[in-house]
């Protein structure tokens, strides 16, 4: 079968009703089980949350406020609607520490979508190369080749060679780890003579550049790719046809601009927000910190969900600039109280070692009043100086940064 089911090919307005049908009830449940959400919602009517523009209005909670919080209000700071016992199986540690719960409904991160795409079928020996320790990635992956019927030899990482010795016995066919990994397991199979039986390989936890790709491809192997992490589980994933990642059917994905819960126009480089409908860690507008951007029409493999380009860098440009710390959401707090500015970039350099921050507006209004407006505003809300330099629209690179850091220190 092409398709991990029918839903992946349904028409965009038939898939966009789903999710918007299905969020007032998860809005409800996220505000009645989860104390956090009930502080952070109060006052917010579910029932009225039926669009991106209502869903727009939540307050997003980004992932270094999920750690605070959690330090407050250990283990999960009120997100969980989960405690020990009941449906709760696993608890994960991620650096931080951030605690994920786990709960023991069938593929609970949503990863069979992506490891069907990538060509894993029942039957398959799956090397899992991924800890089983603390952090979840081993879990997560297990939990959906399991879904699809697959057998899971639990290798973890390290011990190379007694690796290498267990594939000659075995001869799993598919690897699921990073892709220096499994450079690493097919350099010293080669070392001692062992010829990998792995044709399939699902990858991820750090960059997988096309000549990786066409690397493993030289040696039989077809590898792909998906974007997952340990809070919301799978976001996107890649497709056969190579072009971007295609969004998993139960997440609502949104691109915003740093520091702000504000969606950019497509196309534009931003922070991915993420909705789930999870109902044991029920996170609503979940800022993960990374950048992407979407892409535009359909995958042309067939799947009709939204596409985005991947991982583009992490949206978190906080700066410390003459010992204060200037964020994002300052800049974005500058350009809303002057509506003749489009986007906005606040650059940082060093000349003679002394700190200087300029703020580059898009803007066709630029005159001496605008500019000494907006110093004025840049040193009211971060107590430092700036100058303002205007440019034209469209001229600030696509790249999602608000804070660009160019200060050298040789």
């Amino acid at each position: 079968m092409t398709y991990y089911d029918a839903r992946e090919t349904r028409d965009p307005a038939a898939r966009e009703q789903d999710l918007f049908s299905r969020l007032p009830a998860q809005i409800a449940h996220a505000q009645s089980r989860a104390p956090a959400f009930a502080r952070l919602l109060a006052g917010v009517d579910p029932a009225t949350v039926t669009s991106r523009e209502a869903l727009a209005r939540l307050p997003v909670t980004r992932k270094s406020e999920l750690l605070e919080m959690q330090k407050a209000a250990r283990p999960f700071g009120g997100f969980a609607a989960v405690g020990w016992g009941g449906t709760c199986l696993r608890v994960f540690a991620s650096p931080g520490p951030l605690y994920e719960p786990e709960s023991a409904r069938p593929d609970y991160y949503r990863l069979a979508r992506a490891f069907h795409a990538a060509g894993f079928r029942a039957g398959d020996l799956v090397h899992n190369t991924f800890s089983y320790h603390f952090t979840p990635a081993g879990a997560m992956m297990e939990t959906a080749a399991h879904a699809l019927g697959c057998t899971v030899f639990p290798a973890g990482t390290g011990q190379t060679e007694q690796q290498v010795a267990a594939i000659a016995d075995l001869q799993p066919n598919a690897y699921v780890g990073t892709p220096s990994f499994l450079r690493i397991l097919l350099d010293k199979a080669e070392e001692l003579g062992v010829r990998p039986s792995f044709t399939k390989a699902f990858v991820s936890g750090e960059a997988f550049p096309p000549s990786v790709r066409e690397a493993f491809a030289a040696r039989g192997i077809t590898a792909s790719q998906a974007y997952a992490t340990a809070d919301i589980g799978l976001i996107a994933y890649e497709t056969p046809a190579r072009e971007g990642m295609v969004v998993d059917e139960d997440v609502i994905l949104e691109i915003v601009r740093p520091g702000t819960g504000d969606p950019v126009a497509a196309g534009e480089v931003g922070e991915v927000v993420v909705t789930t409908f999870n109902p044991d860690y029920p996170l609503i507008r979940f800022g993960t910190g990374d950048l992407s951007a979407l892409l535009p029409g359909m995958s042309p493999c067939g799947r009709s969900n939204l596409r985005i380009k991947g991982w583009m860098g992490r949206a978190d440009q906080t700066t410390k600039i003459k010992g204060m710390f200037v964020h994002p959401g300052q800049v974005a707090d500058v350009v809303r109280r002057h509506p003749q500015v489009g986007r906005a970039r606040l650059v940082v350099e060093n000349p003679g070692l002394n700190d200087r921050m300029t703020l580059h507006c898009e803007t066709t209004a630029g005159s001496e009043t605008l500019a000494g407006a907006l110093a004025a505003s840049i040193r009211e809300l971060t107590k430092l100086r700036g100058e303002v330099v205007f440019c034209a629209p469209g001229t600030l690179a696509n790249d999602g940064k608000v804070i660009e850091d160019l200060r050298t220190y040789e």
